[in-house]
């Protein structure tokens, strides 16, 4: 069966809540894009209250069912609570990375200790890094306070580079900040639960990115996730396959859904919002200019996105003065009268998440990417 690639944007755009169909709740939202990502927190906030009604960041801050915690590609993500099972058993589930450098490597024993020391540490108090230094060392022993780990400014201890793994084994999220302090937390103070089964987590997890983002193909999934297509591939066994431009991509099972009315509106997408980062193929997405205007050598996320009907259209950034904002959109493509009437309104509805009076300039974006 043969899929039209504006049938898979209108899918993907009201899957994702980006059309008229709101979510009912930031974790129903954050559930939706299958994570998101708040490496900057600010535009992971954003992104979740732009698909929500009359939402600021501050009802992303204070919504129940939300925990931060390390996602896809082990970078910070908001995820949903009651899906903590699912998404530890499916992360447990990939294979390592290359190994360390033998200077700083640990053994399969030490790592189980670390894990073990960070839960327990986490079990009562919110900790900042340094307080759960002193702890795990207290609970393993000085070899896992050794500054061997080459970091910005000095050495971080070695049992450091575990945290991903801890956050993977259910023990470790992200806590309120301590003014300027992030500080971690255990998500079982928050709901206790055991992570699924691996095999069963990584299907069901397939599964969910497929119901968000497909048709897809391996290679794109591996992509997104940033592990190898060896290990993903035979996970798409058996699924249900259709033809986008011209090649083969894959569903969820039974989803066969592709909406005939395209869809049609202008949205700004923050930093990393996953819309962008998850989508492929890239070059449909991303269609002529906005390829390299919009892309960081080919990875998504590092503009944020101006959309015109599910469609990548430009650029914009934002810099808050005052009670300002001032928000610059680049249009790589001219608008009518009636989108740009949305976009006015896009960027009201920004500056009002934000507590902010809006001002829009239309022109060049003089700020390179997102590092």
């Amino acid at each position: 069966m043969e899929i039209s690639w504006p049938a898979v944007v209108a899918r993907r755009m009201r899957r994702h809540h980006l059309a008229d169909n709101l979510a009912a709740s930031a974790a129903d939202a954050v559930r939706a894009m299958c994570g998101a990502h708040a490496q900057v927190l600010s535009a992971g906030e954003v992104s979740v209250a732009l698909r929500l009604d009359n939402a600021t960041r501050e009802t992303v801050q204070q919504a129940d069912g939300v925990v931060k915690s390390l996602g896809p590609r082990g970078t910070v993500h908001l995820l949903p609570l009651d899906d903590l099972p699912l998404w530890t058993g499916a992360l447990s589930a990939l294979p390592p990375g290359p190994p360390r450098p033998e200077a700083i490597r640990m053994t399969p024993e030490q790592t189980a200790q670390v894990i073990a020391a960070i839960g327990d540490a986490l079990a009562e108090d919110d900790l900042t890094v340094d307080e759960l230094t002193e702890e795990v060392v207290r609970r393993t022993g000085p070899w896992a306070g050794d500054p061997v780990m080459e970091a910005f400014q000095g050495n971080w201890p070695r049992w450091r580079q575990v945290i991903p793994d801890a956050a993977n084994a259910g023990v470790l999220c992200y806590g309120p900040n301590r003014g300027r302090n992030t500080t971690y937390s255990n998500p079982h103070r928050f709901k206790p639960f055991e992570p699924l089964p691996a095999e069963k987590a990584f299907t069901e997890f397939l599964h969910r990115y497929l119901y968000s983002y497909g048709p897809a193909t391996p290679q794109q999934f591996a992509r997104w996730l940033s592990t190898s297509l060896g290990f993903v591939k035979r996970y798409f066994d058996g699924l249900p396959q259709v033809e986008l431009a011209g090649q083969p991509a894959w569903c969820a099972p039974g989803d066969d859904e592709f909406p005939d009315d395209p869809v049609r509106g202008v949205r700004l997408l923050p930093y990393f919002d996953a819309y962008g980062v998850g989508s492929f193929p890239r070059e449909l997405l991303f269609p002529g200019k906005a390829f390299t205007r919009a892309l960081a050598r080919g990875q998504a996320g590092n503009y944020p996105l101006l959309l015109v009907d599910g469609i990548v259209a430009g650029v914009w950034h934002q810099k808050k003065s005052g009670r300002k904002l001032h928000v610059t959109v680049e249009a790589l493509t001219s608008l009518s009268r009636t989108r740009q009437r949305r976009l006015e309104a896009e960027v009201d509805r920004l500056a009002a998440m934000l507590g902010c009076t809006p001002s829009l300039t239309q022109g060049d974006v003089a700020v390179g990417p997102h590092a």
